[in-house]
């Protein structure tokens, strides 16, 4: 905009009129973008919640309602003293939510009706815990926990070191068998053929042990695990 015709001073005004008039125009083409990127962003979020909690209402209907308490984030988590034969108890806390994988076998005539996964931890003294893999099946009823039958396989974790001296083949293990009562889970030690687990690296053996889970925090669990000396 250069016309010899006009005054520079008036040259400058319409130039800043123009821009003023342009910049807000843009400012506010940018928000909308924004704000209709984060709408398909958020639609879309909540759509696949929705498929999520679809496929587990028809493949795992079981996961809304466990151990007698509703279940909307589709995990439980408890705790209690495991006691073994030799009559040491070791404070356990297990947390687990539906898996894909379960054992496709009948256990006790009961049909497997899903997968379960998750962590476990072992208190073997107030400053020691055994951080512990879980796997597991439910068998007998598909739209509820009650009256069926829980099995866990609680697998020593692998820590790098452990991957690093390749000592990954070698984990300590022990399964547990289990109905619920009411909100309280017994479970004993299965040693279906004999089998009583594995030693862990450590030395500890689980052997023929029983406990009763019920349901708590992490917290709860450290609570109770800083009153146990050292076995």
């Amino acid at each position: 905009m250069n016309n010899p015709s006009i005054p520079p001073e008036q040259e400058a005004e319409l130039l800043k009129n123009y821009f003023s008039a342009q910049v807000p125009n843009a400012g506010r083409r940018l928000r909308r973008g924004c704000l209709t990127g984060l709408f398909k962003l958020l639609a879309v979020g909540i759509f696949g919640v929705a498929v999520f909690y679809g496929v587990i209402a028809i493949t795992d209907p079981w996961a809304f309602h466990i151990g007698g308490r509703s279940t909307p984030l589709l995990t439980w988590h408890g705790y209690g003293e495991l006691q073994t034969k030799d009559g040491n108890r070791y404070p356990l806390y297990v947390s687990f939510f539906p898996s894909s994988h379960s054992s496709q076998l009948r256990l006790k005539g009961l049909r497997p009706v899903g997968g379960l996964q998750g962590r476990a931890w072992l208190c073997t003294s107030r400053a020691s815990a055994h951080l512990l893999d879980l796997s597991g099946t439910i068998y007998g009823r598909w739209r509820t926990t009650d009256g069926s039958l829980i099995t866990f396989r609680l697998l020593e974790w692998n820590t790098a070191r452990d991957r690093l001296l390749g000592n990954s083949m070698r984990r300590g293990f022990f399964d547990l068998e289990g109905r619920w009562r009411g909100p309280e889970l017994l479970m004993d030690e299965r040693g279906d053929h004999g089998e009583t687990g594995e030693v862990f690296r450590s030395g500890l053996h689980i052997d023929y042990a029983s406990v009763t889970l019920n349901y708590g925090t992490y917290s709860d669990f450290t609570d109770l695990c800083a009153k146990y000396p050292a076995h």
